[in-house]
C-alpha cells in the first residue's frame, strides 16, 4: 500500500511571473481588483462605473458653487468670478448626462464587453511601465482630440451640427463637462478607449487611464483654478488647466488641446487668460 504524502509545492513559475512582470506596489491593488472580476466583467459595469466616477469628481465642485457665495474667500479661485451656474442649468446638464449614459453609453459598452471580454492577468504591470503607458495614452489622446477639435471649429457644418451644443455655456461649470452631442461624446470616448488598445496596455493601466481622463475633463470644466490643479503640479507650462479651457469656451478661437499646451503652441492657437488684479 502506497502511503506517500503528496505536498503541494508553490507554483514558482507563477511567482516568477509576478515578480518579473508585476510591481511590489501595484500588485496588492491589482489583486484587489482581480477579486472583483465577477463585478467588472458584468455588461452593466462600464456605464455604471463611468457615471459613478464622473459624479464623484463633480460633487466637490458642485459644493464649491454653493459655498462660493457664502464664503467670499473662495471667489479668488473662480475662473470667472461673476459667473454662477443656476439650479436650472445644473439640473439640465445632469439630466442630459443621465440620458446619454442610458441611451448611448450603456448599449455601446455592453456591445464592447461582448466584443472584447475582460482579461485580467495574474501579474500587475511594472511601475515604470504603468506610468509611461499612462503618459503615452494621455499624449496620444491629446493629439487625437486636438485634431478632432480644431477640425470641428474650422469646418462650419461640423461645428454647427456636432460641436456647438458643448459651447452653449461660455463660462464653464463642472456639469457642463459632458454636455455635448452624442457624436461628440461617443467619438471622444472612442479615442480614450482606443489609445490603450493601440499601445497594448495592461488592463490595470486601461482602468487608470479611464479614471484620469474623467478627472482631467472634469477639472478642465470645473470653473475653479485650485492650488492642486494639474497645471500647477506639472512644471514648465506643459498643461493648460481650467483657465486654459475656460478661455476656449469664452472666446471659441484658441486652446483646442484638452490637457497639454504643445499642439496649441505649434499651431499658434494658444491663448492665456490675463492675470487677475490683486
Amino acid at each position: 500500500m502506497n502511503c506517500t504524502v503528496q505536498v503541494a509545492l508553490p507554483n514558482f513559475s507563477t511567482y516568477r511571473e509576478m515578480t518579473d512582470s508585476g510591481s511590489i506596489l501595484l500588485q496588492p491593488i491589482w489583486d484587489f481588483v482581480r477579486s472583483k472580476e465577477h463585478v467588472i466583467s458584468s455588461p452593466f459595469y462600464p456605464a455604471i462605473f463611468s457615471f459613478t466616477v464622473y459624479m464623484f469628481f463633480c460633487l466637490p465642485y458642485l459644493a464649491l458653487d454653493v459655498l462660493c457665495h457664502k464664503i467670499p474667500a473662495l471667489k479668488k479661485y473662480q475662473v470667472q468670478p461673476k459667473s454662477r451656474p443656476t439650479l436650472a442649468m445644473v439640473l439640465h446638464c445632469l439630466a442630459h448626462t443621465i440620458y446619454s449614459h442610458l441611451v448611448y453609453i450603456f448599449p455601446l459598452t455592453v456591445a464592447y464587453v461582448y466584443w472584447r471580454p475582460v482579461d485580467m492577468p495574474f501579474a500587475a504591470p511594472k511601475l515604470h511601465r504603468f506610468i509611461l503607458d499612462i503618459i503615452a495614452c494621455l499624449l496620444l489622446f491629446d493629439f487625437q482630440y486636438f485634431a478632432w477639435h480644431l477640425l470641428h471649429h474650422r469646418v462650419p457644418w461640423l461645428y454647427k451640427t456636432f460641436h456647438k451644443m458643448h459651447h452653449k455655456y461660455t463660462a464653464t461649470f463642472v456639469l457642463a463637462t459632458q454636455y455635448s452631442s452624442a457624436w461628440e461624446m461617443l467619438s471622444l470616448g472612442f479615442f480614450a478607449n482606443v489609445s490603450p488598445i493601440l499601445l497594448n496596455c495592461h488592463p490595470m493601466t486601461e482602468m487608470a487611464v479611464f479614471v484620469i481622463h474623467i478627472y482631467l475633463s472634469v477639472e478642465d470644466h470645473c470653473g475653479y483654478d485650485m492650488p492642486w490643479a494639474t497645471h500647477k503640479l506639472v512644471p514648465f507650462g506643459l498643461c493648460g488647466g481650467p483657465g486654459h479651457h475656460d478661455l476656449h469656451h469664452e472666446k471659441f478661437v484658441s486652446n483646442y488641446a484638452p490637457y497639454f499646451t504643445h499642439w496649441d503652441k505649434l499651431f499658434n492657437t494658444l491663448a492665456q487668460k490675463k492675470a487677475k488684479k490683486p
